[in-house]
Parts: structure tokens; C-alpha cells; sequence
């Protein structure tokens, strides 16, 4: 039986140099739709044409192929982070709230890839 329960969405989250010239390449070259962009956050969300699945796009100065973090949605954020930290998994530090809109943290596999949890707080 799984640690926690996931949502149905997952979001790829990449790191961009410039998110409105990655936004605007995505929604030319593969059809994806831009569904915010929220410059104090430093963060674009685009859909794809997969139910569920959408693109991140964070500001970063530096870049590379080890930016690129799945990020798992969860219903409740606080319940799956604590039962991910009972099980001995390792998190990045607190976790971030942009109020109204998302709770995050980023968490290590046995191999030391990132993954992320969220919820979204849009809708509460």
C-alpha cells in the first residue's frame, strides 16, 4: 500500500531563462495552452493536450537537464508530507505557499532525483 495518495495531475516542472519566450514556444510548436503566469512567483503553468499533465516554467539563471522535477499533485499536503517523512523520506527544506494558489516541497528518490509534492489551494 502506497506512503500517500495522489491526485490525477502531475505537472513537469522545468526551469527557463525566459518563462514568456518558453511559454510562447510551447504553445507554437506543441499546441499547449498558457493558463497563468504569475510574475511575483516567478512561475507559468501551461496545459497540455494530456488530461491532468501540465508544464512549470520557473525563473532560473542557471540551467540544466537536472532542473526538470515532476511534481505530483496531492489532495492534502501537510498529511502526505508528514507520512513521506515517517516513512525516512528526505525533504528540501520547508515547505513553500503561494497563499491561495499552491503548497510545494521538493523530496529526494533512493538515486537523488527531486520530486515534488502539491496542492493546490486555488479552489479552497
Amino acid at each position: 500500500m502506497p506512503t500517500i495518495t495522489l491526485d490525477d495531475t502531475i505537472t513537469i516542472a522545468f526551469s527557463v531563462k525566459d518563462r514568456a519566450a518558453t511559454s510562447a514556444w510551447y504553445q507554437q510548436h506543441l499546441g499547449f495552452k498558457e493558463l497563468l503566469a504569475i510574475d511575483e512567483a516567478g512561475w507559468t503553468e501551461l496545459a497540455t493536450n494530456t488530461p491532468g499533465v501540465t508544464i512549470g516554467l520557473g525563473d532560473a539563471e542557471e540551467i540544466s537537464a537536472a532542473s526538470t522535477m515532476p511534481v505530483f499533485g496531492v489532495p492534502d499536503f501537510d498529511s502526505a508530507r508528514a507520512a513521506l517523512e515517517k516513512a525516512g523520506v528526505t525533504f528540501d527544506g520547508e515547505a513553500i505557499e503561494v497563499e491561495g494558489m499552491v503548497k510545494v516541497a521538493a523530496f529526494f528518490d533512493p538515486d537523488g532525483n527531486a520530486i515534488m509534492i502539491a496542492e493546490d489551494l486555488s479552489s479552497k
